[in-house]
């Protein structure tokens, strides 16, 4: 993010000549201004219109949708007024620039290390050495080369990010992905890792956004399958649907790209590509849409075979050797680990134990499981007969597990993990003794030993219990009143783990509080805890998310006066929950690139039908009645006090259409009768944050801190 400008107020000035035009003007509900001894500066008027949609039968007024057309001049003046409003108001809040300097502070630690992967005794991995804006691509000769740097994209001042990266079976070659201001849309390139040099293969429309990139080389080394979107009419842009596996042979224009696999799948299609050891094999995991299970097929010779289907509830594999491990929660809310073999023979590797399923990887003639149950994580290992080993020595509490690198008859691995007083590190793990030996740590920029986890619990309306992890450093306690600020995402099988507290120690050397809530739609404790917060259920998560809220006041960490919510795309969507469902619980609330128009989020606009499986059709009647009764941008009622907002969204978003924000930041502002400000921040070289640079990283979190710390009442230094 860029730091905040001082955008010039004529931006905002002229706007009711731009956009007047027999347009109908709304009346601004008079705002209460008794809690504070001034008028904050009024929002820019935003013109309501008479459209709707009829959804079985009901009327759903949309007087909003004006502002889904990013290409009309009174659309892009309204959100240049938008962002000068709010530009205006957060010049007037006096922890802005100390914020922000005490996070750019905090944020610029030693160099990082992320994503290893091993090929051909070649450990690749991301690495980032802040200010630098973008991570570099590192080869290393494992485990005791001199390492090197293969990619780096800083020269073009971070608009460029790497998406993803896939080393050819010897470690010859490595494809990687490059996306263009926060789009996501990838373009593959290869390079000759020996050399350094690029070749001049470079395939468009890999992927990205709202389908997962992909590579899975060929065992001669010589081509290799990727995901690809159909390629657009000359002079027309891309249409991010019907996604299929292609196959390039190096050296070869993409225009000759073939079609192998998928090409009539699923208009939504998503594809996970993993290759066995050598690229012997080639295993697909094949989703319609995001949140729903996988199929998994096999290639044999050109053909593909399914061994698995959606029955199977699959969510993810791995190859240990020969042999796909795939994670199935069919009668197994925790999960079991099934082994297919290459003739498509399924069988059951290890049954439901303790702790839900997260990831699984080879080592030595065996693998390790990662698991997690809330808020806590541990990795297991198993021998080749699938007899447990050991737990491995980490950390019981505090930590979430990051990237494993290992190779099957490799006794040795990589395991990333941080914490949320621990930065991150890889520790070498040796499977015939059982030690760990770190090789590499981040060093943090301040320290970090004062913090304090605590653990409480909310209650679910249905009786559900929520575990909450709530830090602060030692020394502060519940008194009622501390500024708290409570983040949850709760979806799309996506868990919240621990991590490293990072710059926003900032808010908590203050006396601040932060708190973590593990919700619904997760995974954290398998997939029944997903499926209850999916479709019919979703208003579980939304409810355990205002659980942990008035948990933390019947602790008396805070009070309502002083407690923030803080979450981002379906995290987004659970804070617009909240403001229309609990207006008074909370004194501020921040949404990131969220989601408020579920009504019109399936339509054609960015990812929105690739979220059925998580969400629902409004197409169902069932389903609609209920996406109708939690729907932010639906709920908002007139001459409500709502509190503070700040909303924030890309103009590249591929995964989330920005005017989600924008529809939902008008209905609040003319809605709205208190005082708190009601803001909008468009990014205009900005995505959904993937890929992101340093800068835009670091302002993103004191441009929320400093949100916070004004309306929660945080104490200055």
């Amino acid at each position: 993010m860029r730091p905040v400008l001082a955008l010039s107020l004529a931006l905002f000035a002229g706007m009711a000549a731009c956009i007047a035009d027999a347009r109908q003007m709304p009346t601004p509900p008079q705002r209460d201004v008794s809690l504070i001894g001034g008028r904050m500066p009024e929002p820019p008027a935003t013109p309501r219109h008479d459209d709707a949609s009829v959804l079985h039968g009901v009327t759903v007024a949309d007087p909003y949708r004006w502002l889904e057309n990013p290409a009309d001049p009174a659309v892009a003046a309204w959100i240049k007024a938008q962002n000068a409003y709010t530009e205006q108001v957060l010049a007037t809040m006096p922890d802005g620039q100390a914020m922000n300097a005490r996070v750019r502070e905090l944020a610029i630690t030693s160099t990082t290390r992320s994503g290893p992967l091993l090929a051909g005794g070649t450990l690749f991995y991301m690495q980032e050495t802040p200010p630098q804006a973008q991570p570099q691509l590192i080869a290393q000769p494992w485990p005791n080369g001199t390492a090197r740097v293969l990619v780096d994209l800083n020269a073009n001042g971070g608009n460029t990010a790497i998406t993803g990266y896939w080393p050819s079976p010897s470690g010859r070659y490595l494809a990687y992905g490059t996306a263009e201001g926060g789009s996501e849309l990838t373009t593959i390139h290869v390079l000759d890792v020996q050399s350094g040099k690029t070749l001049p293969d470079a395939l468009p429309w890999a992927g990205g956004g709202t389908t997962p990139q992909g590579v899975a080389w060929d065992a001669n080394e010589r081509g290799f399958t990727y995901v690809r979107f159909p390629p657009p009419p000359k002079g027309e842009n891309v249409v991010q649907f019907h996604a299929a596996l292609v196959h390039h042979v190096l050296g070869e224009p993409a225009a000759k790209d073939v079609a192998v696999f998928g090409k009539d799948f699923s208009k939504v299609a998503e594809y996970r590509l993993l290759s066995s050891p050598g690229a012997k094999q080639l295993a697909v995991l094949a989703n319609v849409g995001d949140g729903g299970p996988a199929e998994v097929w096999l290639r044999e010779g050109e053909a593909w075979k399914k061994v698995l289907g959606d029955a199977a509830d699959v969510r993810f594999a791995g190859w240990v050797g020969q042999r796909l491990f795939v994670a199935s929660f069919a009668g197994a809310p925790r999960g079991k680990l099934l082994a297919v073999a290459a003739n498509g023979k399924v069988g059951e590797v290890l049954g439901q134990r303790e702790g839900a399923l997260q990831r699984v990887a080879p080592i030595a003639d065996g693998f390790l499981v990662v698991r997690s149950w809330g808020p806590d994580w541990w990795v297991e290992q198993y021998d080749h007969a699938a007899k447990f080993v050991r737990r491995l020595p980490l950390p019981a509490h505090g930590i979430g597990i990051g990237g494993i690198a290992g190779e099957a008859g490799q006794a040795h691995a990589l395991i990333g993990y941080a914490g949320w007083t621990l930065p991150s590190r890889w520790a070498e793990y040796d499977a015939k003794s059982g030690t760990l030996k770190t090789v590499f740590e981040v060093k943090a920029a301040a320290d970090y030993s004062k913090i304090e986890a605590h653990r409480i619990d909310g209650v679910s309306k249905d009786g559900t219990k929520i575990p909450v992890t709530v830090l602060a450093m030692k020394g502060v306690t519940p008194n009622g009143q501390r500024p708290t600020i409570l983040y949850g995402y709760g979806g799309f099988d996506i868990p919240v783990a621990p991590h490293f507290v990072g710059a926003e120690l900032a808010w908590l050397e203050r006396g601040g509080v932060l708190a973590y809530a593990n919700l619904r739609g997760g995974n954290e404790n398998g997939e029944l805890w997903h499926a209850q917060g999916q479709k019919l259920h979703k208003q579980n998560v939304f409810d355990d998310f205002h659980a942990a809220a008035k948990a933390l006041i019947a602790t008396h960490w805070t009070d309502r006066t002083h407690l923030g919510a803080l979450g981002g795309s379906n995290g987004g969507l659970l804070m617009g929950t909240q403001i229309v469902q609990h207006p008074g619980d909370y004194r501020a609330v921040v949404g990131m690139v969220g989601i408020y128009d579920v009504i019109r989020h399936e339509t054609e606009f960015a990812n929105g039908a690739y979220n059925v499986p998580e969400y629902g059709t409004v197409a169902d009647p069932a389903q609609f009645k209920a996406t109708l009764a939690y729907s932010p941008l639906q709920n908002v009622k007139p001459h409500t006090a709502y509190p503070a907002v700040l909303l924030t969204t890309g103009a590249n978003d591929p995964r989330v259409a920005p005017w989600q924000s924008r529809k939902f930041a008008a209905a609040l502002q003319n809605a709205s009768s208190s005082q708190p400000p009601i803001l909008l921040l468009t990014r205009m070289n900005a995505g959904h944050g993937i890929g992101a640079p340093f800068s835009q990283r670091v302002g993103n979190t004191a441009l929320m801190l400093t949100f916070f710390a004004q309306e929660l009442g945080l104490p200055t230094k």
